[in-house]
Parts: C-alpha cells; structure tokens; sequence
C-alpha cells in the first residue's frame, strides 16, 4: 500500500535499468515487510483476477509488494518489465539497497537481532529514537528522497519485525512514531528472506512517486494493481497516516479517474478497496466507471489493523477491475 510522502519529481528517482525481469522465480513469494493493508491473506480472492497475459506489471501503491512476490514466485512475471511505484521514500531506499547490498543489510540485521535479545523494548526505543529518525533527517534532501544505507535498511526492517503490528507511521514533523510491539522471539535477522528478495527485485525498476505517474508510463495490455490506503469504514477507523500526508476522498477521486483512464486505454486494471460509501459511489454506483468496463466484486477480509485485538475480524472488501474472472489463477503470457 502506497504511503504519502512529500517527494520531488518521480521520474529522477526511477533505476535506470528497466530491463525484463530475468530471475528465476522465488519459491517463497512472501513479503520482506509487514504493511499495514498487506494483501497475503486476500491473495485468494486476487488471484481470480491476474490476467493470462500482459506485457508490463505495474504497482503503483507497492507497500509490501504481496501480489508482486506472489506473481514473482509463481513465475507469472518471467519475460515482463516491472515497475513498482511508492510515494513513501523509507520504503523504496529500503528495497533499493536491500537489492544493490543484502550482504551488508544482513550483516547490520545480525547486531540488531543480538543487540535486541539483550535490551528487548530500551533497545527498540533507542534504535527508533536515537539512531533511525537521526539518520533519516540527516540523509534527506530537499526534495523528500532519502539516502538509504545498509545501516538505515537494515533498521528499518528491525522496527518492522519489532514495533507495533508491523506499522510504519510518521507524525506531523516526519518521524517515526510507532511503539514498540509485544513478541516473544521477532524474527529479525532471516538472511534467507533477504536473499530471496533481492533477487526478485533484481531487474525491476523501483521508483518514488506517486501512483499518477502510471498515466506516463501504463501502455495497453500492461497489468497494473491499484492498492490504495483504503477509505475508513467509519471515523474511527481511519488509519491514512502512513507519512505525515494523508490520502483523502479527493485522492480516492483521484485514483477512480486514473483507473478509468487505464482502463479504457486497454490495461488490465486490478484495484482493491474497503467498502465505504464513497468508494460504492465512485465504482459501484458510478456511471463513468461502468462506462470504461470496471465491474466491482466484493469478497471476504479481515480486518488486520485496530489497537483492540477483539475489533478485528471478516469485513468485505472491493475488487475493482476490468478483467474476466477465472477460478484457477493466470498464466502468464
């Protein structure tokens, strides 16, 4: 899920190499991060949309990349450009150099993990506090981009394993706030996992900007994902603060209109979302969107992110999209 951050032009961030995707497939398909909105568990549901042929994948809110990893180790993506989009800049440094150094993220991992089995939650705090929000002011430009290190990664990954529900949010000055979570043995030092990743990641372009740069760069018979921070059900139930920005019912339009743009363009569009009112009304109920093809389906979730464990449960959700439904999953072209 793509997280708002205020970041310069995205194109000057885009990896030079847009080169077709030459892996072999990661058996493991799942995630390096826990995000909030992670798509693991609807992948069921997902998988009856990906389309049997594409030419480019697209993921314009990646997040933590679930349906990517998913086509990547079911090897629906061998012979296909990637292209894989998020406005939050911790996020992309933090891919960026875990596919240019596993090595060296795995390395800082390791003193984290042995540093953390000693000091337990102080040790969280003083990592968070002392040491990641420090390096992320320091290593910041003017235009929002940040200058991952190895170090930088490798906390970031560490907070994600550590704090709260696996969360990333920031407050109003930019810093991560997130409390420290209760596990008995995090998992934090998985040499493995990062392997894994770097070598899917291998031959993609990662780029830090907004999902509207896929009205440049979507051409007909790509496959693009749209997974937005999701419209709140109810009041209380907004958790759009993954950057100091939010994403209101104006980016929400916003998106409707580049989903029908693609969509009558000749792109498989794929777009998941809660069940909200306005979302009904920009999808379910509205005329351009029946007009471009897209057809609303809703499907059984659960509900992942509340501070009360007890208020999480199965809610519906929508899967907006344009193309034909199958049981089975796709191959690929």
């Amino acid at each position: 899920m793509e997280s708002r951050a205020p970041v310069g032009d995205a194109r000057q961030f885009a990896n030079p190499q847009s080169i077709r995707n030459p892996r072999p497939a990661i058996r493991n398909g799942s995630p390096l991060l826990k995000w909030a909105g992670g798509k693991r568990q609807l992948l069921p549901q997902l998988r009856r949309f990906y389309p049997r042929t594409f030419h480019r994948y697209i993921e314009p809110f990646f997040g933590s990349g679930a349906v990517f990893f998913d086509l990547q180790a079911s090897r629906r993506l061998d012979g296909h450009d990637v292209l894989l989009v998020d406005s939050n800049a911790d996020l992309i440094g933090c891919y960026e150099t875990v596919r240019a150094q596993p090595e060296a993220v795995a390395h800082e991992l390791d003193r984290l993990a042995e540093a953390h089995a000693r000091g337990g939650e102080a040790q969280y705090y003083a990592v968070r506090d002392g040491e990641f929000n420090p390096a992320r002011d320091r290593l910041r430009d003017l235009s929002g981009r940040i200058a991952y290190t190895p170090a930088l990664a490798a906390m970031l990954i560490y907070l994600n394993r550590t704090g709260f529900n696996g969360l990333f949010r920031v407050n109003a000055r930019g810093g991560f706030n997130v409390p420290a979570g209760r596990y008995h043995r995090p998992n934090i030092a998985d040499r493995a996992k990062l392997t894994r990743v770097a070598d899917a990641l291998s031959g993609t372009e990662l780029l830090c900007g907004s999902f509207e740069v896929v009205r440049e760069r979507a051409s007909a018979g790509d496959f693009v994902y749209f997974d937005p921070p999701y419209a709140p059900l109810s009041r209380t139930a907004a958790f759009t603060s993954y950057t100091a920005l939010r994403f209101d019912a104006a980016d929400q339009k916003r998106l409707q209109q580049v989903a029908i743009d693609l969509a009558r363009r000749g792109c498989h569009v794929l777009l998941s979302n809660s069940t909200a009112g306005e979302i009904a009304a920009l999808y379910e109920h509205g005329a351009d969107a029946k007009r471009a093809g897209l057809r609303v389906t809703r499907v059984p979730a659960r509900r992942a992110i509340n501070s009360n464990g007890t208020r999480r449960g199965a809610v519906d959700e929508f899967l907006i999209t344009n193309i034909p439904e199958h049981p089975l999953g796709a191959a690929s072209s």
